[in-house]
């Protein structure tokens, strides 16, 4: 059996075994339990009572959170709205010739890809690559606009995509070790709010079964919802 680490043990004492904490709580709690030298990363995971195999019950699009989530995404524009896109932010912009980028040097050096729809057509012939990556822009993610600006500086302002796995579970990122409990609160909060909201008419029953929050190397702690 591995052995757990000394600090992972000792972040475990700070929790009540079974018990289910207040989101403003759990948000001061998984502070204390971020004891690594650098600035680590705070998750939510939340177990839904879904079938992902149901297309109607496949959840996938986008939050944008209150404070952010503490990382700067690299973006690539795919459009000819080209001074649009750099005067909003974007890192790269191109058209075929970032396209070649990719699949001659094997460059991913980018997060996320935003596009104009008549680019699709070239997007389109990517679907190989940039499928398996999770980096094909789409209309429900807001990654496909004719409003690339806007699309580009709302990502840049917290702007987040998320998707369920196989296993019905849907894990987001909402933000660093560093930010206050305030903070932290007010972005789970805003995520709690977007899940309920997307829940499929099909479900019966208890929708979220499980939900935690833990930080990188910190231990889960459950959350009263």
């Amino acid at each position: 059996m591995k052995k757990l680490a000394k600090r992972y043990v000792e972040s475990t004492k700070l929790i009540e075994k079974g018990k289910k904490y207040s989101i403003a709580e759990a948000c001061e709690l998984v502070k204390k339990t971020a004891t690594a030298k650098w600035d680590e990363t705070i998750d939510v995971c939340f177990n839904l009572n879904i079938d992902p195999k149901q297309a109607d019950q496949q959840l996938r699009g986008t939050i944008s959170l209150p404070h952010g989530n503490g990382k700067t995404k690299k973006i690539l524009a795919i459009t000819d709205k080209t001074e649009a896109a750099k005067e909003a932010g974007a890192d790269f912009v191109g058209q075929q010739d970032m396209l070649d980028k990719i699949t001659k040097e094997n460059w991913f050096g980018f997060d996320v890809i935003v596009a104009t729809p008549n680019m699709m057509g070239l997007l389109g012939r990517m679907g190989r690559v940039l499928g398996p990556k999770g980096l094909m822009p789409n209309p429900k993610t807001g990654t496909v606009t004719n409003d690339i600006a806007s699309a580009i500086k709302e990502i840049k302002n917290g702007k987040i995509s998320y998707r369920n796995d196989k296993d019905g579970n849907l894990a987001i990122n909402f933000g660093k070790a560093s930010f206050t409990a305030e903070f932290l609160a007010d972005n789970l909060n805003a995520i709690i709010e977007t899940v309920s909201k997307i829940r499929p008419s099909t479900v019966k029953g208890t929708y979220i079964t499980t939900a935690v929050i833990s930080s990188t190397y910190g231990p889960s702690i459950r959350l009263a919802i």
